[in-house]
């Protein structure tokens, strides 16, 4: 009997497969970055349907294959739910999402950064619009320093200009 997984992620993309199977790449809070299959997910009467959405937190059951994780049921936490309702918004999430997936290579737990990246989309989501800017910058930058590729972040001042040139520092001497 195979054992199943229950953790809690944010779906970062996915891709379809055959007829109506998808893949999905999800970070998550115990297992770290998986990749996971979904089979008959995009057939009409699919329960996981409207729940294994892109950029959707939710709460996850899942059963290690072969090559990768399989999706036995899914829920949603309701949460960063209105994230998705605003054009800029969505469009920053899907850019940390693409970071996330390049950065993040196999499975290892980093709870802390999973922390990290929640409450980082939870600040962007409620965000007036004249920070959203500031926090992306904020998040990425966080980001880079969970995983190794930034110092002590107290030496930065709260500037934008100073974050950006940081970050983009650090990808250019990373070849990231």
């Amino acid at each position: 009997m195979h054992h199943i997984y229950h953790t809690e992620g944010i779906i970062l993309g996915s891709k379809n497969y055959g007829e109506a199977g998808k893949y999905y790449n999800i970070f998550t809070r115990d297992l770290g970055m998986i990749y996971a299959s979904a089979s008959g997910v995009r057939k009409m009467p699919s329960k996981l349907r409207f729940i294994l959405q892109d950029y959707a937190y939710v709460k996850i059951d899942l059963v290690r294959g072969k090559d990768f994780w399989r999706i036995t049921s899914a829920s949603k936490t309701n949460l960063l739910e209105e994230i998705k309702t605003k054009k800029e918004n969505l469009k920053i999430f899907a850019n940390v999402s693409r970071l996330l997936v390049r950065l993040l290579a196999g499975e290892d737990a980093n709870p802390e950064l999973f922390a990290d990246v929640l409450a980082g989309l939870f600040l962007l989501e409620k965000a007036p619009r004249n920070e959203i800017p500031h926090r992306e910058a904020m998040l990425v930058l966080r980001i880079l320093h969970h995983l190794g590729y930034m110092r002590d972040l107290d030496y930065l001042p709260e500037h934008r200009l100073v974050i950006l040139r940081e970050i983009n520092k650090v990808l250019k001497e990373t070849h990231l």
